[in-house]
């Protein structure tokens, strides 16, 4: 019975050497150290203004696109009508000008040449023949009248002389003979007008008249110049360009996410105020994560592609999938946060590992080992 016990301790030292030695004699899994990462987004605004309302928290999963911040549109709103309102103006003219002038303004215009013409042919043409031998006819029964008028006024002055006629008779057909020798006097003025005829500054300006009356008709017959349908386009151009930059702002006023992921921090509050283009949500994008580490140059061996295994403290008996997406072409300095094996003297190569699993449970900031003899069978 001694004996068996004596075997048996025996066997049970020489395993535990065996043990020993064979733990001092396996070679170390090869690793290097570094940390999850992932892309850090700070979302914000073009255009700034007074928090509205605040839609998400700190933590939140979100999706791409749902909004997180609503800002006040202040006098965005009012700016947008006005910048409408001038674009459908611009807009009115420019048809206008595209389409010319109306019928009825060309009629109008027609018209107008017409009746400027029949005043310059009337002009042109003079008194007529009726009008002269009327105006022949005005003159005689004139002078007729003057000669009644200075027989009557040579009787009436004898009987004044002889007292037979009172001084109000002599005064009367005094005074007729003068009224009458004027009417002689304007009958033969008019008379002479109408044989001399229109005067030619009159012509002149009857011409003029109707020139400018046709060019008013050509104007409107022809319509508006391409050079003022171009202005007139631009303008619209320049006001719906107007309209359309006010309206993206307008779009600026709802801060959305740009990708799924998870809201990291938040510091606002209705009231608060945010400038342009300043980070309002910071957000972590989950959809890919990575290790960044850092391999010595002995140990490069590495391709891109090559699926690793990765560790973190978190889980330490569950290993995570990850493939090498770069390697640095340029080596490096171990920086002092990295923990390998190795010297830290030595030169090293930058790696990034994708972690092709585990998102799920995978934080960024998480310390990580990634292994460099591949993925654990």
């Amino acid at each position: 019975m001694r004996s068996i016990r004596i075997v048996a301790g025996a066997l049970i030292v020489v395993g535990l050497v065996t043990a020993l030695v064979y733990s001092q004699l396996r070679p170390e899994r090869l690793h290097v150290s570094g940390f999850i990462e992932a892309h850090d987004v700070r979302v914000g605004s073009r255009v700034g203004g007074r928090i509205a309302e605040v839609l998400i928290d700190e933590g939140q999963v979100v999706q791409r696109d749902q909004p997180l911040v609503k800002l006040d549109p202040f006098d965005l709103l009012q700016r947008r009508a006005e910048a409408a309102a001038v674009a459908q103006q611009r807009q009115e003219v420019h048809a206008k000008l595209k389409s010319g002038f109306r019928q009825e303004e060309i009629a109008a215009a027609k018209a107008n040449v017409d009746q400027m013409q029949a005043v310059l042919d009337k002009l042109v043409a003079g008194p007529r023949p009726q009008e002269i031998a009327a105006a022949t006819a005005r003159l005689a029964l004139a002078k007729a009248e003057l000669e009644r008028a200075q027989l009557q006024f040579q009787r009436v002055e004898s009987l004044f002389g002889k007292g037979v006629a009172t001084q109000d008779q002599f005064d009367e057909a005094e005074k007729q003979a003068k009224v009458t020798r004027a009417q002689v006097s304007v009958a033969e003025d008019e008379l002479a007008l109408l044989k001399e005829g229109s005067r030619v500054e009159d012509i002149a300006a009857a011409r003029g008249t109707v020139a400018g009356a046709k060019a008013e008709l050509d104007l409107k017959s022809n319509g508006y110049r391409q050079e003022e349908i171009a202005e007139a386009a631009a303008a619209v151009d320049a006001a719906q360009a107007t309209l359309a930059a006010i309206e993206r702002q307008m779009e600026e006023l709802t801060i959305a996410a740009p990708l799924d992921g998870v809201v990291e921090a938040i510091d606002l509050r209705p009231g608060d105020l945010v400038s342009a283009n300043a980070p309002a949500v910071s957000m972590i994008d989950t959809s890919e994560l990575w290790v960044r580490a850092y391999v010595p140059e002995n140990h490069l061996n590495l391709q891109i592609g090559q699926s690793l295994s990765v560790t973190v403290d978190s889980f330490a008996h569950r290993e995570f999938a990850g493939r090498i997406s770069f390697i640095a072409r340029q080596a490096e300095f171990t920086p002092g946060n990295v923990q390998t094996p190795e010297d830290r003297s030595k030169q090293v190569f930058r790696i990034k590992v994708i972690m092709t699993d585990g998102r799920d449970v995978l934080r960024p900031g998480m310390a990580a080992d990634v292994w460099l003899d591949g993925l654990k069978k």
